[in-house]
Order: C-alpha cells, then sequence, then structure tokens
C-alpha cells in the first residue's frame, strides 16, 4: 500500500496533479569589465530586464530540464526545441522518466507554446495519437509554469521582472560564452505587476495565477546573462503543496531554461480544432 501510494503521489507532483502524469558569442575583456561594474552596482535592474534583452534577439534554441523528487527518487524531464520570444511561440520535445514500476516508457511528448495556451500530442491516457490536447494556462493553478512538464522560456523570464532581491556572483562560462551569474528571489505577484504590457495579457494571468496557486510567490533563481543580458542559463525553484489529508507537504520542483543559437528560425503552427481532443483524460 505505501508503495503504491508514494508511487501514486510522485505521478501527481510529476505533474502537479494534472497533465503530465505518465510520466556563441564572446566579448572583450575591457567590456565585461565595464558592464560587470554597472551589473554589479544594479543587479536587480539588470535582471529585470532579461525579458527585453529575449525579446531584441527574436528567437532561439532551447533545452530544458524539470527535476524533483517523487518517493524519495528524483525525477527529471528532459525537453528540447525552438522558441520566438515575439510570438511568444515555441515547440518542445519531451522525454519522461521512465515509469518505477518498470512499465513501458512513455512516447516523447510534443508540446506547442502559445500566448495563454497549451497543445500537448502524446499526451496518452486515453488521448488518440493523432489527436492533441489544449490548456489554458490561466486555469491552471501554476499558469504553466511546471505542470506541462517544461517551463515555457518566455514565461521563465519574465518572472525575473518580479525580482525583488539579487546579487552578482561572478564571471563564468556555459556553453563556453562568458557569462555574468546572478542569484537571488523574484516575487510571482510582483511578475504579473511588471509583464510587458504589449501582448502579454494572456502571460499576466498565467503569472497571477501562479502567485495564488503555489505554497510561496517567491522563486529563487541563477541567471546567467552573456555580454547582450541574454539568458544562457536559468535555474529556478517553484514550491508546492503535494499530497492528501495528513501526507500534505510542500514539495520543490527545480526547472533549468538553456537558451543557446539565437536568431534559429522559428515555424510553428498550432493544431485546428478538428485535430483537438475533446473527450476524457484517463487518469492514471
Amino acid at each position: 500500500m505505501a508503495e503504491r501510494q508514494r508511487r501514486k503521489t510522485g505521478k501527481a507532483v510529476l505533474a502537479a496533479g494534472l497533465l503530465v502524469c505518465a510520466c556563441a558569442t564572446g566579448c572583450s575583456g575591457d567590456g565585461v569589465a565595464a558592464e560587470d561594474s554597472r551589473a554589479a552596482h544594479d543587479p536587480v535592474r539588470t535582471v529585470r530586464q532579461v525579458p527585453d534583452a529575449l525579446l531584441a534577439a527574436g528567437s532561439s534554441q532551447a533545452r530544458t530540464a524539470m527535476e524533483m523528487a517523487a518517493g524519495g527518487t528524483r525525477v527529471t524531464i528532459r525537453g528540447e526545441g525552438v522558441y520566438d520570444f515575439r510570438q511568444q511561440l515555441g515547440r518542445l520535445t519531451l522525454v519522461l522518466p521512465q515509469d518505477p514500476a518498470g512499465a513501458p516508457e512513455h512516447r516523447p511528448i510534443t508540446e506547442l507554446l502559445a500566448p495563454g495556451a497549451l497543445f500537448m500530442k502524446n499526451r496518452g491516457a486515453g488521448v488518440p495519437a493523432d489527436k492533441w490536447v489544449r490548456v489554458e494556462t490561466a486555469t491552471l493553478s501554476d499558469g504553466n509554469l511546471v505542470t506541462g512538464g517544461a517551463t515555457d522560456p518566455f514565461a521563465a523570464a519574465q518572472v525575473l521582472r518580479g525580482t525583488r532581491t539579487a546579487a552578482f556572483v561572478g564571471d563564468t562560462r556555459v556553453a563556453g560564452v562568458a557569462v555574468r551569474h546572478f542569484r537571488g528571489t523574484a516575487d510571482l505577484a510582483l511578475a504579473a505587476k511588471n509583464a510587458s504590457a504589449a501582448g502579454e495579457e494572456a502571460l499576466k494571468a498565467a503569472l497571477k495565477a501562479a502567485a495564488k496557486g503555489f505554497a510561496t510567490a517567491d522563486v529563487p533563481f541563477d541567471v546567467y546573462l552573456d555580454d547582450q543580458g541574454r539568458v544562457r542559463k536559468l535555474r529556478q525553484r517553484f514550491s508546492f503543496v503535494g499530497g492528501h489529508g495528513h501526507d500534505r507537504k510542500t514539495v520543490a520542483v527545480f526547472s533549468t531554461t538553456l537558451l543557446y543559437a539565437f536568431g534559429t528560425p522559428v515555424s510553428v503552427t498550432l493544431p485546428q480544432s478538428k485535430d483537438i481532443y475533446a473527450g476524457r483524460i484517463a487518469e492514471r
């Protein structure tokens, strides 16, 4: 019974109780020194400007990882794809961890990210293989920051608009690129308030939902920025309450986003209505 309950809780936690429960530019030394001086003087402002730098970049390739401890075992969902920051459209392929009970490995899930919506294919749980599942992100208690198994890259960056505290840690490298490392804490409610106005009402709504739905609105982070202020690596910790009854406890989910190959062409075609599954999704 305990083993079955642990597996059940682990799966529910893995998807925040809703969805995926199956589951190079360099810079000169002088330029870096000057930039480091400004960043060290006002790290909060530097971090809050991250979304603007991504909008200027236009697009990128992305790798994601979502980690959590479930039943005493750390599980990780990995994703890879592309994202258009100006259109807020992206495509990720997610690979789920193997079922601890030894069940056959789940096929990779294709996710399409769009303003206010998440589309998933190969969802499983009774959904036909040729159909998509559509979810309105503002209806999710976490604003889809963890539910889909990957954090929308632009939503992850927008969380940084709510930065309350930040410190310049120092210079390092990510994938061979010189970066500046910052560590701090963001507030989801403040992020929703500060979200850029142009075409981002859906994102504001999702961040507001997340501020209310998580165990705490505080999001500790480590972010690594290149000489143009673009995210090369962003690691965030989200906390929510999992379990049932007396077993309820705060669960930490770590989301890591890696961005590279800025300017990559991105083409995302959203599913037509006839291709979206409208039936019941089985609980697993």
